[in-house]
């Protein structure tokens, strides 16, 4: 579970995320899935093996390859806490992204573009993302979770040129 407190001698300061009640056995049922999606997502996001270490908070290359390869041959996998996190956002930004683009490609294409936003300031929202700090992952995620929740809404100028139209074999009806 994770609770908001204040450092201690800091009163009024920031607030800061603890987890508590999270045993080694909880990190150790989450950190394969959740590994073995980060690998699936980053695949469809095209990162270069260099932006899945800094998204992932720089690990050495070998404990990255060592994670990948135990993951993907069902081994037992135990991440650091920094790792899971940094995995958790990711996978808001995926699940934004696909509840605000018709199109698994127009999310990735979003993400990929120059963005003019005051939280961007003409980079691609993925250049936050893989600038290897949870806050530049973080900030990705919120400005989604804005938007997904209405607050950007606006038309954005030169957006249509970026995405395709939503076409009939789009819809779904069950």
């Amino acid at each position: 579970m994770i609770h908001n407190t204040r450092q201690e001698g800091s009163p009024g300061g920031p607030e800061m995320a603890v987890i508590r009640d999270l045993t080694i056995a909880d990190v150790r049922r989450i950190s394969g899935p959740g590994m073995r999606t980060f690998l699936a997502i980053a695949d469809r996001w095209g990162l270069t093996a260099g932006e899945r270490l800094n998204v992932l908070g720089k690990p050495g290359q070998s404990a990255y390859r060592r994670w990948a390869t135990r993951v993907l041959s069902g081994a037992e996998l135990t991440l650091p806490i920094d790792t899971l996190l940094r995995i958790s956002a990711v996978l808001g930004v995926h699940q934004a992204l696909r509840t605000i683009f018709a199109r698994d490609d127009d999310g990735t294409r979003w993400l990929k573009s120059p963005n003019s936003g005051p939280l961007f300031g003409g980079q691609a929202p993925l250049a936050l993302l893989t600038n290897a700090t949870q806050d530049g992952i973080l900030i990705v995620r919120r400005h989604l979770d804005a938007w997904r929740g209405g607050l950007f809404a606006a038309p954005v100028p030169g957006f249509d040129d970026l995405v395709s139209p939503i076409a009939s074999d789009d819809l779904l009806f069950l």
